[in-house]
């Protein structure tokens, strides 16, 4: 049996408001993780030839608001992580907290109904709105498991990985 477009908008397991406070839950979490870094090892700390840490969170700075905001105009962008987001983590959290007051209002602007559209996130990543808002917190998430990788090699001990207050 074919659902139709309304059955496929409303069968859900949570809301777009409930997805969004589990995503700003995670990017709570994450910030707290960036806070725990000292200065010098946030920009310069590496294990086994990964990436240091701000440049995982540029990465996640990349993708939120600017792919966010392709989702909601339908305007394409490029993904760009190189972007100068300072030379300090204080800048580094100035834009994350700016980041997740765009997100909130950029999430408002979201209907259910595009959650099942098929859109080119970044005019490459083919998937539906929802399934590029999820690859966001798995992205993230993954990427704040390396920062708690780093952070227990500094003898820095991490959040609590489910406090998302």
């Amino acid at each position: 049996m074919e659902k139709t477009i309304n059955e496929q908008t409303t069968a859900q397991v949570m809301s777009p408001e409930q997805f969004l406070e589990h995503y700003q839950g995670h990017r709570r979490l994450t910030k707290k993780v960036i806070e725990a870094f000292p200065e010098r090892e946030f920009f310069n700390y590496s294990i086994g030839g990964m990436r240091p840490f701000s440049e995982m969170v540029k990465e996640l700075l990349a993708i939120a608001v600017p792919g966010l905001s392709e989702i909601v105009s339908g305007t394409a962008s490029e993904f760009n992580e190189h972007r100068d987001y300072g030379s300090t983590k204080a800048e580094f959290l100035e834009k994350w907290d700016k980041d997740t007051e765009e997100i909130n209002q950029l999430w408002s602007k979201l209907s259910i109904e595009r959650f099942q559209e098929i859109i080119k996130l970044f005019g490459q990543y083919e998937g539906s709105v929802l399934s590029n808002l999820q690859y966001f917190v798995d992205n993230e998430i993954h990427h704040r498991a390396q920062g708690y990788v780093y952070l227990r090699a500094l003898d820095i001990e991490p959040p609590f990985f489910y406090d998302r207050a």
